[in-house]
Order: C-alpha cells, then sequence, then structure tokens
C-alpha cells in the first residue's frame, strides 16, 4: 500500500501528465462553454477563471499559473469589451492578436478558451447592466464615466456562462479588483475573487496591454510612475505616514515631467477607497497618468511592505 505522501506525488504527477496531453478547446459560442462546465462542476471539477482582454502578457500568465495551482480546469476568455470604453476611447485600435494569444494560452495549459464574437456577444437589444454605485464613480470611474458600469457587467455576464469557483485579476487594476469583489458580495455570486499581485518589466514598469502604444522615448517616460511609487514607498519605510507628505512627494516626482500628465494621484483605503489622512498597512496609493495619448496606471498597497 501506497504511503499518503507516495499518493499525494503520484496524484501530483497524473494530474500535471493529464493536463499536458489535453488538448486546449477554443469555444465561442456562450451554450457550448456552459454546457460543458456544468457537466465538469456535476463530476466534481474545480473551475478556475481568468477573463481577459487579449494581448497577453506575462501579467496575464502569471493569472493562468495562478489558477492551475488552484483548480482542477482553468478556463480563460478574450473579449474586448465595447461596453467598457468610452466614445474617444480605444476600443478600436486595442490590440487584439489572438494568433500569439492562442499560442500563449496552448503553452500554460488553459484547459478551454473563450471567444465570443465581439459583434454578437451582445445581442441588439441589450438592456440589462450591472453597476456597483458610489465606488465606480471615483478615481479612474470619474476620468471615465460608464467605464466600470460596463466592466461589472462583462464580468457578471461572464460569470454566469463560466461559473467558475475562482476567478483571478491583477492587482494593477486595483479599483477593478474592489469593484469586482463587492459585486460578487452584493450579489452572491458563489465566487471567489483571487487578486494577484503587480507583475513588472524589468525596468519597473507595470505591465499592460496599452504598454504596445508607447514609443521608445514614452516608455523612459513612462517609468517615472513606478519610480515615484518606489520614493513613496521609501519615505513611508522611514516613519512618513502623513498621506499629504507623500501626495507633494509623488506630485513633485510627476508634475514637471515632460510628455506626462497626471490624471489623478489618490492616497486611500483598500475597502472603500476613500481618502485618507495617515498611511497605514491598510493605504492604497492609485496613479493614473497621460504618456502622451496613453493612459497608464499604477499602484502602491502598503500591506504589502508595512506589518
Amino acid at each position: 500500500m501506497l504511503s499518503i505522501k507516495a499518493n499525494f506525488v503520484k496524484n501530483k504527477i497524473i494530474k500535471s501528465i493529464d493536463r499536458k496531453a489535453k488538448i486546449m478547446e477554443i469555444i465561442k459560442k456562450s451554450t457550448d462553454l456552459q454546457k460543458q462546465i456544468i457537466e465538469l462542476k456535476k463530476s466534481g471539477k474545480t473551475i478556475g477563471f481568468v477573463p481577459t482582454m487579449g494581448a497577453l502578457h506575462n501579467g496575464h500568465i502569471s493569472l493562468i499559473k495562478k489558477a492551475k495551482e488552484d483548480c482542477d480546469i482553468v478556463v480563460l476568455s478574450i473579449f474586448v469589451n465595447p461596453k467598457q470604453f468610452g466614445p474617444n476611447e480605444d476600443y478600436n485600435k486595442y490590440p487584439r492578436v489572438h494568433e500569439i494569444d492562442i499560442k500563449i494560452c496552448e503553452e500554460e495549459n488553459v484547459d478551454f478558451l473563450f471567444l465570443p464574437d465581439e459583434k454578437t456577444f451582445y445581442d441588439e437589444f441589450h438592456l440589462t447592466y450591472v453597476e456597483v454605485e458610489k465606488l465606480s464613480n471615483i478615481h479612474c470611474g470619474k476620468s471615465r464615466p460608464g467605464h466600470f458600469k460596463g466592466v461589472t457587467t462583462v464580468v457578471a455576464k461572464l460569470f454566469n456562462i463560466v461559473l467558475p469557483d475562482k476567478a483571478y485579476f491583477g492587482k494593477k487594476d486595483f479599483q477593478q479588483l474592489i469593484i469586482i469583489k463587492k459585486m460578487v458580495n452584493d450579489l452572491s455570486f458563489p465566487i471567489e475573487i483571487i487578486g494577484c499581485p503587480i507583475v513588472r518589466d524589468f525596468d519597473g514598469l507595470a505591465l499592460s496591454s496599452r504598454n504596445k502604444y508607447l514609443t521608445d522615448e514614452e516608455r523612459k517616460i513612462a517609468l517615472k510612475i513606478s519610480q515615484s511609487l518606489n520614493k513613496a514607498k521609501e519615505a513611508i519605510l522611514k516613519n512618513e505616514k502623513d498621506a499629504s507628505m507623500i501626495y507633494d512627494l509623488i506630485l513633485n516626482e510627476l508634475n514637471n515631467v515632460d510628455g506626462l500628465k497626471i490624471d489623478y494621484i489618490s492616497i486611500v483605503d483598500d475597502k472603500f477607497l476613500e481618502s485618507v489622512k495617515t498611511i497605514s498597512k491598510n493605504t492604497v496609493i492609485l496613479i493614473a497618468c497621460f504618456v502622451g495619448k496613453t493612459r497608464l496606471i499604477d499602484n502602491l498597497h502598503c500591506e504589502e511592505f508595512l506589518n
């Protein structure tokens, strides 16, 4: 008889072999995916879900890897959601590189890739929306009216199709993460929302699909954002807990950078995203800036380095 430890190792090897042997299935119809997920859940499989808009990078890959660690089945969706783009935003030019994305998903052993048709995902008579009040109209929501209404609507729709046990979101979009957690709690979705750490490039720039828009010179300018957050972190670790002082430090770092325009700097709590006067481990610093025509966001969550 195998020991408990031997059984564990054996099962882990079998699971690894099964994953490598399984060919990723690409599904375009919502009903086809939903039927397969229902059958998998009947057999006791746990479903991990990574919703994306494509142009996958190492940040997305980190979400896939975490979902694979936690769940039996991993579903990734790629859908450039028109409902979350304003009339003058980059919906039409948002990078769509499905062939590259498909290869990445295959290499990462995603089980199901959901590729709904952008033109038919919402029918012409779509009238139903989901909106988290208050949280959706501040910070990025103030700069992008209706954006989070579009985000929560598409995520709720995807949750109803995929029926995940756990869903994975990057902490770079911190406000989005908090809003989705609130939606799931308020509407009693039986889903655990997992926030995963920001993934940065070698130079500290937070990974984003929109980084593709940056010229080489703009990329150098964009580094000022993460550098300002690092200086804020250094000051906080030296016991500067006055939020106004940290705000001024970041403002001074970014205010006179040629080619960079501050959208907002907010120092808030990590639950309701309301302004705070004193830095604590529950504080998050949110930044949004335009570098050229590209809008970039980044943040620093103090719980990562404060006890």
